[in-house]
C-alpha cells in the first residue's frame, strides 16, 4: 500500500512536469453524445516534437454492448475494422489484437488470447494483458487483466496431460489442435501426422498427407517431428481423447476465469493497474523500442466511474500527428481518470470507426489496414 501511494505521488509529479514541458498541453474537446451511452471527443496536444491527435470514445456499459469479432469469422484471415463493424451493424469499433501480418494463408492468426462467444480461437502468449467481456441483458462487464490460458490433451490410459498449441500454422516439431473455428481444413504441410477426432474418439489417422478436413463435431490433432513421435505412441484409432483448458490471472487467484467471460482479446502491454502507471512490456515479452517509440496507438481504459474509454492516437504523420510512446499514453489515460488500461495493436492497424466512417487518419499510405479482429460497440 505504501509503495502504491509513492507511485501515485510520482505519477502526479510526472504529469505536472509533462504539463510544464508542453507534452500534455491542450485538451480533449468536450465529449459529445453520439447515441445514448456513447460519447465522442477529439484529442489534441502540442509537443516540442510535433502535434499529437487522437479520437476518443467514452462508453456507458449499462447502455452499450461490446463484442469481439475476428476477420471472416474464422481463426485466420484479415478484414478492415470498418468492414467488420458494418457487417455486424455496429455503431462504433476499434481494432484490437496483435496478429500475423504477411501474405501467407495464415495471415490474421492471433498472437495472444482471443475468445468469442465462449469459443477459443487462440490461447494466450506470455500471459499478456487482455480485455475480458461479459454481456448480460442489462449491462456489460469489462475487465483488464493479465491472463494465462493454456490447452492440454487428456488421452485415455495416459496419466499425464499433453500440451498443445491451438489454431495456428503447424511448424517443425510442433503439435497443434485445429478446431472448426480455424476453417474448413488444417492447411498443414505434408510430413506429419493428423489424428481426426469426432465425438471424443480418434476416427482416423492420416500420415504424411497434411491438410485434412476438420470435422464440425470434433477436431484435428496435427503433429510433426518430435511431437509426432510422442503422439503416435499414445493415440491409436479408437483412442478416447479430450481437450482441457486452464486459465488464471497473473499473480494468482480466479482459476478458470476465462470460462466466466464470453469474449476475450489480448493486447500488449498493460498500461495502468489499480490506478497506478505500470507498463509491463518486459514481463509480457515485448521490447523497450516498441514501448518508447512514438507510434500510432490503440488502447482501452476502465475509468473510475466504470465507463470504458477507447482511444485511437494517430502517428507517423508529421504535421498531423507524430504518435506517442506507451509511458506518455499511460499518463494521459491516468489524467483522464483511468484505473485500468491496456495497449492494443497500433501502428498502421490503428483505426476507429464511428457512425458510418473511420474517424481517425490511419498511417498506412493505402489507408485503413486489413487486421485480424476488432471490438464492436452496439447500442443495448
Amino acid at each position: 500500500e505504501k509503495a502504491m501511494r509513492i507511485q501515485r505521488f510520482r505519477n502526479a509529479l510526472l504529469i505536472s512536469a509533462l504539463i510544464l514541458t508542453g507534452l500534455v498541453s491542450g485538451h480533449a474537446q468536450e465529449f459529445k453524445a453520439v447515441r445514448d451511452g456513447i460519447e465522442y471527443a477529439q484529442l489534441f496536444k502540442e509537443t516540442s516534437e510535433g502535434p499529437i491527435r487522437g479520437n476518443l470514445l467514452r462508453l456507458d456499459l449499462s447502455k452499450v454492448r461490446l463484442d469481439v469479432v475476428h476477420a471472416k469469422d474464422a481463426a485466420i484471415g484479415v478484414e478492415r475494422t470498418s468492414a467488420m463493424a458494418q457487417r455486424y451493424g455496429a455503431l462504433a469499433a476499434i481494432n484490437t489484437g496483435f496478429f500475423r501480418l504477411d501474405s501467407s494463408i495464415f495471415a490474421g492468426t492471433s498472437v495472444g488470447a482471443i475468445q468469442i462467444d465462449g469459443v477459443r480461437f487462440a490461447d494466450s502468449y506470455a500471459a499478456r494483458v487482455a480485455l475480458l467481456i461479459s454481456n448480460t441483458p442489462n449491462r456489460t462487464e469489462a475487465r483488464i487483466e493479465r491472463l494465462d490460458i493454456t490447452t492440454t490433451l487428456s488421452i485415455a490410459k495416459n496419466p499425464s496431460r499433453i500440451s498443445i498449441l491451438v489454431n495456428r500454422e503447424r511448424k517443425n516439431d510442433e503439435a497443434v489442435l485445429f478446431t472448426p473455428e480455424f476453417g474448413r481444413s488444417t492447411l498443414s504441410s505434408p510430413g506429419g501426422v493428423e489424428f481426426i477426432v469426432r465425438r471424443g474418439k480418434v476416427e482416423s489417422i492420416v500420415e504424411g498427407r497434411g491438410s485434412n478436413v476438420i470435422p464440425a463435431d470434433g477436431f484435428v490433432i496435427s503433429a510433426h517431428g518430435k511431437r509426432r513421435e510422442e503422439l503416435i505412441t499414445l493415440l491409436k484409432k479408437g483412442s478416447r481423447v479430450s481437450v482441457h483448458v486452464a486459465s488464471s490471472l497473473v499473480g494468482g487467484g480466479e482459476p478458470g476465469v476465462a470460462a466466466r467471460y464470453e469474449d476475450i482479446i489480448a493486447g500488449v502491454p498493460q498500461l495502468i493497474r489499480n490506478g497506478v502507471v505500470d507498463v509491463t512490456w518486459k514481463d509480457e515479452k515485448s521490447s523497450k523500442g516498441f514501448s518508447e517509440t512514438k507510434h500510432p496507438r490503440s488502447a482501452a481504459a476502465i475509468l473510475k466511474d466504470g465507463r470504458l474509454l477507447l482511444v485511437a492516437i494517430d502517428g507517423r504523420q508529421p504535421g498531423h500527428s507524430i504518435g506517442i510512446g506507451l509511458d506518455d499514453l499511460a499518463n494521459i489515460l491516468l489524467e483522464m481518470g483511468a484505473v485500468q488500461a491496456m495497449n492494443f495493436d497500433g501502428g498502421g492497424s490503428t483505426a476507429m470507426y464511428l457512425d458510418g466512417k473511420v474517424v481517425n487518419k490511419p498511417s498506412d499510405k493505402e489507408g485503413e489496414r486489413y487486421v485480424s479482429d476488432a471490438l464492436l460497440v452496439t447500442v443495448r
